[in-house]
């Protein structure tokens, strides 16, 4: 099965009408789910990663779930700052199956650095694999293993491309943060490269939506058509990593409950402070501090995060 579509919103609705449609019941651990299996999606503008709904809009945690893969941690208490249902799938006080060691790691173990460096050194190369997976992840018992097996990189057509493969996928939440985290990625490396952004496929064995979410998922069709004609800005020109450790440096601020100042934006690319925006509003909810909030909204430089800001002011009484 392939589905193709320009925006994230019409491939997650292409891909939810084909598991209602021709999905197998199946019942694996983690509850009852309808499944189609052996499916390759491709997003023609991987910049457009974002849904516009309200239901699977996830802007907040995706970028907080992305900042934790970046720091190379698995640790618990960093990710459940943004998504509190990862304590299910903790061993004590790490995710045993947490992406950032495995991408990021030390030095040595930094596949990200290494296939920057196959890519410079061979542009068609086609060995320029990140593995998540690992055979050893199924030697013991773990309550989070990767769903990610690899992400392979590849430039074609003066183009940085990226073919991710999944052993599995949930719809209903996997599936936003996956396509969020990992075409943020192919951006940052195609800055690196110097090249242009390319298309982003997604091959998932195990694509399904459990039953449990079921109502969340018709609540999403019954949403209609949203208007995705804004993606988010591209990525500014140039070595992207001094703005991914400035975004790292106020994330981690903002999550030990330290307050930013004037200094954490001194010299930020505004693409960059946006982020580092976002994050502040999401602590701003946090902590309830309205009056933050509604500076860092007025501060914001793209209007395309107006939507997901918004709805953080209406939970906020403002």
């Amino acid at each position: 099965m392939f589905l193709t579509a320009d925006t994230f919103d019409d491939l997650l609705r292409l891909v939810l009408k084909e598991i209602c449609s021709h999905g197998r019941s199946i019942e694996p651990k983690k509850g009852k789910a309808s499944e189609v299996f052996g499916v390759l999606l491709e997003l023609r503008n991987p910049r457009a990663r974002l849904s516009r709904t309200e239901s699977r809009g996830k802007i907040f945690s995706g970028l907080g779930e992305l900042c934790w893969y970046l720091a190379g941690t698995n640790s618990l208490a960093f990710i459940e700052y943004y998504a509190k249902e990862y304590a299910k799938y903790a061993d004590g006080d790490v995710v045993y199956g947490g992406y950032g060691p495995r991408i990021f790691g030390a030095a040595q173990n930094n596949q990200v650095h290494r296939v920057l460096s196959l890519l410079r050194e061979h542009s068609v190369t086609r060995q320029a694999v990140i593995q998540i997976f690992d055979r050893v992840d199924l030697l013991e018992e773990h309550k989070d293993v990767p769903c990610t097996c690899t992400l392979q990189f590849a430039i074609r057509d003066e183009c940085l491309h990226l073919l991710t493969n999944m052993r599995s996928n949930d719809w209903f939440l996997g599936l936003p943060h996956d396509v969020f985290a990992f075409t943020m990625l192919q951006e940052m490396l195609a800055r690196a490269l110097d090249i242009e952004l390319g298309t982003y496929k997604h091959c998932v064995g195990s694509l399904h939506l459990y039953e449990v979410n079921e109502q969340a998922a018709q609540d999403f069709l019954s949403e209609g058509w949203q208007s995705t004609e804004s993606p988010m800005p591209p990525m500014p020109a140039g070595d992207p990593w001094k703005g991914i450790d400035q975004l790292r440096r106020a994330e981690e601020k903002l999550r030990l409950n330290s307050a930013l100042t004037e200094l954490d934006f001194d010299g930020v690319d505004p693409y960059w402070a946006d982020l580092i925006r976002l994050l502040l509003v999401f602590h701003c909810k946090k902590n309830s501090d309205v009056h933050t909030m509604r500076q860092a909204r007025k501060d914001m430089v793209s209007k395309i995060y107006d939507p997901f800001i918004e709805k953080i002011a209406v939970e906020m009484g403002s």
